[in-house]
């Protein structure tokens, strides 16, 4: 969506400036003037300006440090404290502004400051933080302050950020151990071949012997491997580089994101969390008072996942068609047969935001027991990769050894 830069006068006759983005020039006079804004001058921000901005913003993010989930859940559990008890919003973010250590949070916080004192509404200057604040965000906001629930809106946030926390943590927490062991026997595997097989390797030549297969192919290995390694590396990081490029294309991230739901043992537990996000985010939107429609919009960006939000649109579209909630879920494929029978009895009774935090429930204590059981899913896996290391050493290495050992003995 393209940027926009205005000045204009706020309700108090002082001068105010700002980027926002918008579809077009009448869509940012009519957001300026629906938060009390009468617009100047409105011009198309400059390219070169956005390319020194993303620069700048890079520099801040490297010295700054970054706004992590645990700083968003700060961040809303004090504005929900803080409004509930009466305080203003503008001496409220002044106040977190002063007491959080996080210096980019900071920043954003006072920036957020800054745009309600130029008359923005507090949704839109969340709005301009794109990076820190996700689509699901703003529009909780935004519906908190057109319904007068501004508190209860930014407790919803922190409950479903909290939840959202807990399962990233659980799911790195069940990968540490078989990434420690991959990435051991990565190292294991670089040191015997540039280390270990060339010693033996001289002794082996030297005596002239018919050495078996398996010594063999450990020394072809080595040999590539110490002869061409600059190659091997300029390879793996033109490798990364390009696949990093791919994914950052549509086409790539599309099938980067479906390909990663079918990763074995791994990727059907991606599925359900992501399903389970699904869920619950709609659950809070259509709680906080949002139309079904648009809550699937939102949502539909907040999923980390196109191929997943390719569907939640196509389920968008059937609903603006006229078609029911469990029809348009059922043609997606994306349900089993008992969430999708959950979701029309919710539709028929009209406790469809009730019976969607029953299917997170679901899929939440689904992803749980997977990631409890990951481990030991995985360990056979690490084991029979060790063993045939470990086979392949001992023929390789022990082997030629014995029959050398037995010619010596012989002769």
């Amino acid at each position: 969506m393209p940027i926009f830069q205005y000045t204009g006068r706020n309700r108090r006759g002082e001068a105010v400036k700002g980027d926002i983005d918008a579809t077009n020039i009448d869509a940012v006079a009519n957001q300026l003037f629906n938060n009390g804004v009468t617009p100047i001058d409105i011009v198309p921000a400059s390219v070169h300006q956005d390319v020194f901005a993303g620069l700048r913003g890079l520099r801040d993010r490297l010295t700054e440090g970054r706004i992590e989930l645990t700083d968003q859940i700060f961040f809303c559990r004090q504005m929900y404290t803080l409004i509930k008890a009466g305080v203003p919003i503008m001496q409220a973010l002044r106040g977190l502004r002063e007491t959080t250590n996080n210096q980019a949070l900071a920043k954003v916080i006072g920036s957020l400051a800054e745009g309600l004192d130029a008359g923005l509404g507090l949704s839109v200057a969340i709005k301009r933080h794109e990076a820190t604040f996700s689509a699901l965000f703003v529009s909780m906001v935004q519906v908190g302050e057109t319904t007068g629930s501004l508190p209860e809106a930014f407790l919803q946030l922190s409950q479903y950020l909290e939840r959202e926390k807990d399962t990233r943590e659980r799911i790195k927490q069940a990968l540490r151990y078989p990434t420690i062991v991959m990435v051991a026997i990565a190292l294991a595997v670089l040191i015997i071949n540039i280390f270990v097989v060339p010693a033996f390797a001289g002794v082996f030549k030297s005596f002239k012997a018919e050495l078996p297969w398996a010594t063999k192919v450990l020394i072809g290995t080595s040999d590539f491997t110490v002869a061409y390694w600059y190659y091997i590396l300029a390879f793996l990081i033109f490798a990364f580089v390009g696949m990093r490029f791919y994914i950052g294309t549509p086409e790539g991230r599309y099938r980067w994101h479906h390909w990663k739901l079918h990763i074995p043992l791994i990727g059907s537990i991606v599925y359900r969390a992501m399903l389970g996000r699904f869920a619950r985010s709609l659950a809070v939107m259509l709680k906080a008072g949002v139309p079904l429609v648009q809550g699937m919009t939102v949502v539909s960006r907040a999923l980390d996942n196109d191929y997943l939000a390719d569907r939640i649109v196509q389920m968008r579209d059937s609903l603006e068609r006229g078609e029911s909630i469990a029809r348009t879920a059922t043609a997606t494929g994306l349900f089993p047969p008992m969430v999708l029978q959950m979701i029309a009895v919710g539709e028929e009774t009209g406790a469809i935001d009730a019976l969607l935090i029953e299917v997170a429930d679901y899929y939440e204590r689904e992803v749980d027991h997977d990631l409890k059981n990951l481990s030991s899913a995985i360990e056979p896996i690490l084991i029979v990769v060790m063993g045939i290391m470990v086979l392949i050493l001992a023929l390789g290495v022990f082997l030629p050894m014995w029959d050398l050992a037995q010619a010596a003995r012989g002769h």
